[in-house]
């Protein structure tokens, strides 16, 4: 996992900002188990993905976040995956400190231009669409992107620059939730129905023009379609779903590893355990003695 990390009382660049508690990114190349337990934020904590495919888990709603989107934890709230995986892929986080009022008055640290009926109109707006999440709203990524090297490279004014990029930040995901007429993600029907018919018939040896065959779309397109909404190219999305189900199955402790290679489409026992291993860090049979349970 690489990952880049600004936290209050050990990072000098945060000194003169006590409202930030972290600021960082992160870029997983391989599946990390039990990375991303579900833990209660304090705070208002910003997630902006740039790669990959996350399934989370958001004040006991789940969600399924891509390229683009964005996440607001709210003061209390809950995160993390369901079953403690954090996936392949990047993302990018802001922690600022922050604390409910009541239930309906978000309490922020005095250091913005924002004035206290303006944060009062936007604690109503974060609270009433909670759990909040944004889709492809890209502008929120160059933000943090603007605030991570503001504290870098710390400038002329970069003490003003940051702050006025934070209240930025608030005020854009503020305004597209007024926009946004649909919470969910508008993910077209023919990818959903892909996805399912790939889990229903994960054994089969899925080609590109199969799955293009699908959606109705030439190979080409389908390529471009499928990296944009998932950041995968269609054999590696096909690759994480078989893992996924496999890692499912090795759960349950009573099936045989070499059947659940056959099972999930893998063509043979070493060509799983090696694509299980690169993408989790373990081999099936470490994962299965440590984390199979009977149902």
């Amino acid at each position: 996992m690489n990952q880049f990390m600004l936290s209050q009382g050990n990072s000098e660049q945060l000194t003169l900002f006590p409202h930030i508690i972290e600021l960082g990114v992160v870029k997983n190349s391989a599946m990390h188990l039990n990375a991303f337990q579900k833990v209660v934020i304090p705070g208002v904590k910003i997630f902006y993905i740039s790669d990959g495919k996350f399934n989370w888990n958001i004040h006991n709603n789940e969600h399924t976040l891509y390229p683009g989107d964005v996440a607001l934890i709210l003061p209390g709230q809950e995160i993390g995956s369901t079953t403690g995986v954090l996936e392949i892929g990047s993302f990018s986080f802001l922690h600022i400190n922050a604390y409910l009022q009541g239930k309906d008055e978000i309490i922020l640290d005095k250091w913005g231009r924002l004035s206290g009926n303006e944060i009062i109109a936007m604690s109503k707006i974060l609270l009433l669409s909670s759990p909040v999440v944004i889709t492809q709203i890209n502008e929120a990524g160059k933000i943090l992107k603007c605030i991570q090297q503001e504290l870098c490279n710390q400038e002329f004014g970069y003490y003003t620059s940051v702050n006025n990029h934070i209240e930025d930040l608030l005020i854009l995901l503020t305004r597209q939730l007024t926009r946004q007429k649909n919470p969910g993600r508008d993910f077209p029907k023919t990818f959903m129905k892909l996805d399912e018919a790939l889990r229903r018939d994960i054994s089969h040896q899925w080609t590109v023009d199969e799955m293009a065959a699908l959606t109705g779309l030439g190979n080409t397109l389908f390529n471009d379609k499928v990296k944009n909404y998932t950041g995968f190219t269609p054999l590696n999305y096909l690759i994480n779903i078989r893992v996924s189900e496999a890692t499912r199955l090795l759960k349950k402790g009573q099936i045989n590893i070499s059947n659940i290679a056959l099972d999930t489409g893998f063509n043979s026992s070493q060509h799983f355990s090696t694509t299980f291993k690169k993408l989790t860090g373990f081999t099936p049979g470490e994962f299965k003695k440590n984390n199979s349970y009977n149902e």
